[in-house]
Formats: C-alpha cells, sequence, structure tokens
C-alpha cells in the first residue's frame, strides 16, 4: 500500500483554508413555502352515483353521492339543475368523504317526480381533483316513486350505503372560551 506525502507547503495552505472554511460565519437558511408540483392529470370522470342513473327511488330525504375516478379537491365543485328533470332541493354544500374521491349532497325529494342533476355544468370552479383539473360534465337522471317517503337521515344513509361516519353534514367543532 502507497502513502501519500504532501509537502508542507500543501499542508500548509489546506490547513489555513480548513480553518478559514471553519471560522466562516454559516448563512441563515431562507425559508421556503413548500411547493407541491402535480404532474398532467386527465380530467377526473364520475364513475359511480347513488341513485344509479335511471333509477327509480322513494321520495324524501334524499343523500346525493357521487363518486369520482380520482382524488378530488374538497373546496371544488358544480352541481346544478340537468336537462331531463328538477333539481332536488338540495343544501349547498357538498361534503367530500375520506376516501377523497366521493361527495355527498343532503337534498329533498317528491313523490312521482323527475329530477336531474349535472355535474360541472360550469367546469371553471366546479369539482376537480388535486391538481386542479376540472372534472368533465356528467349529467344524473333519476325519478321517485310514490311509496312512502324516506324521512329520516339514518335511512337515507342506508340507502346510499354510507356508513355512520359519513353523513353528507357535519357539525362545527365546538370552540372552547380562553380567559386571559
Amino acid at each position: 500500500m502507497r502513502t501519500a506525502v504532501l509537502a508542507p507547503s500543501v499542508l500548509a495552505v489546506l490547513a489555513v483554508a480548513g480553518g478559514a472554511l471553519a471560522q466562516a460565519p454559516r448563512p441563515e437558511p431562507t425559508p421556503v413555502s413548500p411547493v407541491t408540483v402535480m404532474p398532467p392529470t386527465l380530467p377526473p370522470k364520475v364513475t359511480a352515483t347513488w341513485p344509479a342513473a335511471g333509477e327509480t327511488i322513494a321520495p324524501g330525504i334524499l343523500v346525493l353521492k357521487v363518486g369520482f375516478d380520482q382524488k378530488m379537491t374538497p373546496g371544488a365543485w358544480n352541481y346544478a339543475a340537468g336537462s331531463s328533470g328538477e333539481k332536488p332541493e338540495c343544501v349547498r354544500a357538498p361534503r367530500l368523504l375520506n376516501d377523497g374521491r366521493t361527495f355527498v349532497l343532503l337534498c329533498s325529494t317528491k313523490p312521482g317526480k323527475s329530477y336531474a342533476v349535472t355535474f360541472n355544468g360550469v367546469r371553471e370552479g366546479g369539482f376537480a381533483n388535486e391538481a386542479e383539473n376540472p372534472a368533465l360534465t356528467a349529467e344524473l337522471a333519476f325519478t321517485t316513486s310514490k311509496d312512502p317517503s324516506v324521512y329520516t337521515l339514518k335511512s337515507a344513509m342506508k340507502a346510499a350505503g354510507l356508513k355512520d361516519d359519513e353523513a353528507p353534514i357535519q357539525e362545527a367543532p365546538k370552540l372552547v372560551a380562553t380567559t386571559p
């Protein structure tokens, strides 16, 4: 094995440079806000609904459910009356479930009516995936029977195949008062 022998002048330069580097003040780190870069995506599309397209359901309380093929942005949505029926009476905003792909919306329907809902009739500001790519426009049309109405949220959730923790509305967290 060979060992390198350095000239004393080289050793002196290394010692001075090393000492200078060790003693030089380090610059302070610059905070950088996190940036998420999303790869290009295809527009999300509706893969499932409750009720299913063309289905006849009992009137009354309805938990309208729409599932997409991609994870979605919680605050981005757009639904309106479709071309082949009335829009059910619904609360303003749907809830995105924990799977990140399924929205639920609390609505009410009347007996013997035809309903139609368009999702993303206006794509700008509507349902969008995590990369903010708007979903394709889709329409859901269904009818209600003259059967007895669904009168409880629990029954409507069961019909939609939802679990107890998948309610279309959530209570706001309770505020805790603090004293100064």
